[in-house]
């Protein structure tokens, strides 16, 4: 692997962690729990990454 190949994949890994931080952030919080946590998870994962924003804005959906 040269030099060129190491540069492309420190890239990529870098945009796959920018990908994966909103996953972390809903697995880590403490708004959710149980089955609410997978849909806003499938949803960021499915519909958009964007759907983060819903999760901060919106969680928890019903009250416990």
């Amino acid at each position: 692997m040269d030099s060129q190949d190491s540069v492309i994949l420190t890239t990529y890994g870098f945009i796959a962690f920018i990908w994966f931080i909103p996953i972390l952030i809903i697995i880590f919080s403490s708004k959710t729990s149980g089955s609410e946590k997978i849909a806003w998870i499938l949803a960021v994962l499915f519909i958009s990454w964007f759907a983060w924003i819903f999760y901060a804005l919106l969680a928890p959906i019903k009250k416990r």
